[in-house]
C-alpha cells in the first residue's frame, strides 16, 4: 500500500487503483493456489453428489442468490434470513412460555376459596417482579434481533418491531401486584 498525498496536503493510505487490482490479483492466485493443494490432497473426492448435475429449482423471488439458496436447500440449510426468523419466533415463543408460571399462580391464587396467606401474596409478587424483569429484556432482545433480520431480509420477509412498552401494560394489567 503507497501513501500518497492528497490536494489538501494530508497523507492517505489508500491504495491506488493499481495496488487494489494488485492485491485483488494475489487474493485471487492464493485461492486457486489453495484449492488446488486441496485437489492434489483428495480433499474434494467423494463429495456427496460429485459427478452429478446440480439441481438448482428455479425460485422467481431468489434473484443472484438462487443458486446459493439451492445449495443450502440440497444441503438442509436455511438463508441467514429464514434462520433468524426461526429465532425471532422461538424468542417470541420462550417470552410468552416465561408467564406460564406466573399465570398459574395468580390463577390459583384469584380462585382460591379464603383470602391468600401474606406470604403466598409476597411469593406471588417477587415472582411477578422478577419475570416482568426478564420478560422485558427478552422482548428487547427480540427487538434486536427483528431488526438485524428485517436488515438482512428481502421486504415480504420484515416483521414489526415489538411495542414493549404496551406489552408491559398487558403484563402489569393481568398481572397487579398484590397487596402484601
Amino acid at each position: 500500500m503507497n501513501s500518497r498525498q492528497q490536494p489538501d496536503g494530508r497523507r492517505s493510505n489508500v491504495p491506488s487503483s493499481g495496488d487494489a487490482a494488485s492485491h485483488l490479483r494475489r487474493w485471487a492466485d492464493r485461492v486457486e493456489e489453495r484449492i488446488q493443494q486441496a485437489r492434489e490432497q483428495g480433499e474434494f473426492d467423494n463429495l456427496e453428489g460429485s459427478g452429478k448435475p446440480l439441481h438448482i429449482e428455479e425460485n422467481v423471488h431468489a434473484g443472484d442468490k438462487a443458486l446459493a439458496y439451492s445449495l443450502l436447500k440440497s444441503n438442509h440449510l436455511a438463508p441467514p434470513e429464514i434462520e433468524r426468523r426461526k429465532e425471532v419466533d422461538a424468542e417470541l415463543e420462550r417470552a410468552e412460555s416465561m408467564l406460564k408460571p406466573l399465570r398459574h399462580q395468580h390463577e390459583t391464587l384469584r380462585f382460591r376459596l379464603g383470602s391468600p396467606f401474606a406470604s403466598e401474596r409476597r411469593a406471588y409478587n417477587i415472582l411477578r417482579d422478577k419475570t416482568l424483569v426478564r420478560y422485558r429484556d427478552t422482548l428487547r432482545a427480540i427487538n434486536s434481533k427483528i431488526l438485524s433480520l428485517n436488515i438482512i431480509a428481502p421486504a415480504p420477509l420484515h416483521l414489526r418491531m415489538i411495542d414493549v412498552d404496551a406489552r408491559l401494560r398487558e403484563f402489569e394489567a393481568e398481572f397487579p401486584l398484590l397487596d402484601a
